[in-house]
């Protein structure tokens, strides 16, 4: 793709005139977004993202385009698999509701830079070597298989990273927040809140997603521009998405089986085309590989698409599964005790309710995940 410096310049401005507008919502009065509120904000950001592909695919062809959105259905689906270890964040520091949109927003800025970091030293390593795909391509292969075996992260499993630590500890701190400022006055001294060292967990754990999403969408496409804005149109409504999807979160349980899938398919085809690009002389004698085949995008965008769709019908089946033998089983022990029965049927249905209507924060009520064979590794 050839792209215009006034191209690059009019993205850059109308993404950052969007982030300023919602930060400046969020600034200016901080609360909990409805589920109405929530699902307009998400749509319009895919909307947008939408629009976006099929401005590329009049402008560039289809090949860029359908490049394009298998990059964003990628990312996006990286970023909700994400939105786990945020509510693990938000649980662990009992961040108020009210507060965490801004925490959110504060996260996906930081993504974005780091993203941005990442992805012009990406582009510039892998013109000038070409066996970094070798790299790109065992990371993502290693990373599936993490994603297949490992179990799924709760609240027991998120671990305060050194920087964290050493801010606890170094660091003058409050015990309460005092709304969402990072720092306050008591008893005449100046104070850090509980609030930035959320910021400081949320920015280290961008970093290591960021390690984890870049090489994939390398994979699928070398052009810059479209590395750049399938990234931020990934990120972008996710604060809103995060309330929106509430308990539906939690009954994602494969999520992670069809990413570690997604992932490995992008990895092999980043080795193959690292063969048929080679000049590694440990490889075929620095020679390139004629066997090795080329994976059209249109292949690459349909596999992603049928293995997300798979992977949330799977989930939801599952889960549906798991609530009504939770049911039978409260209702097996109550016996022949009516009122008994009753109880435990009602206390099971309120365990379901639960799952429907999941807080994702709040300390003690943070939701769960109901186990499965496969899962997320620690982070």
């Amino acid at each position: 793709m050839n792209i215009d410096t006034w191209v690059w310049t009019a993205t850059l401005l109308a993404l950052c005139g969007l982030l300023l507008a919602d930060l400046l919502i969020v600034g200016r009065r901080p609360h909990e977004p409805s589920m109405r509120e929530s699902l307009l904000w998400v749509g319009f950001y895919v909307g947008l993202a939408v629009l976006f592909g099929l401005g590329v695919l009049v402008f560039s062809g289809p090949r860029y385009s359908g490049e394009f959105f298998a990059g964003w259905l990628t990312e996006y689906s990286l970023s909700v698999d994400n939105l786990f270890v945020f509510v693990i964040i938000m649980s662990r520091f009992a961040v108020p509701r009210a507060y965490q949109q801004k925490m959110l927003l504060i996260g996906i800025v930081l993504a974005l830079v780091m993203r941005g970091v990442f992805i012009a030293a990406g582009v510039a390593i892998i013109h000038q070597f070409a066996w970094v795909f070798y790299a790109f391509g065992a990371f993502l292969i290693y990373t599936a298989v993490k994603l297949a075996l490992h179990g799924q992260d709760d609240e027991t499993d998120f671990k305060e990273n050194a920087l964290i630590r050493w801010s606890r500890r170094v660091l003058p701190l409050s015990r309460e927040y005092d709304g969402t400022r990072m720092t306050t006055r008591l008893d005449g001294r100046r104070l850090f809140t509980p609030m930035l060292i959320v910021m400081i967990a949320i920015g280290t754990t961008d970093l290591i997603f960021a390690l984890d999403s870049i090489p994939a969408i390398f994979g699928l496409t070398e052009e810059g521009y479209l590395i750049f804005t399938a990234n931020v149109f990934a990120l972008m409504g996710l604060r809103q998405l995060y309330f929106l999807l509430g308990g539906l979160l939690d009954r994602l349980v494969y999520l992670s089986v069809g990413l570690a899938v997604v992932l490995g398919f992008i990895g092999v085809k980043l080795v193959m085309e690292a063969l048929r690009e080679n000049n590694v002389p440990l490889v075929n004698g620095g020679e390139p590989v004629s066997w090795a085949p080329e994976v059209p995008i249109a292949v690459s965008l349909s596999v992603i698409v049928g293995t997300l769709v798979v992977t949330t019908a799977a989930s939801l089946l599952r889960t549906r599964h798991l609530v009504r033998q939770a049911a039978r089983d409260g209702a097996s022990r109550g016996g022949g005790d009516s009122d008994g029965g009753a109880q435990d049927d009602s206390a099971e249905h309120d365990g379901a309710a639960d799952d429907d209507g999941a807080v994702l924060g709040g300390g003690a009520a943070a939701t769960r995940r109901p186990k499965a064979k496969a899962g997320r590794p620690a982070r």
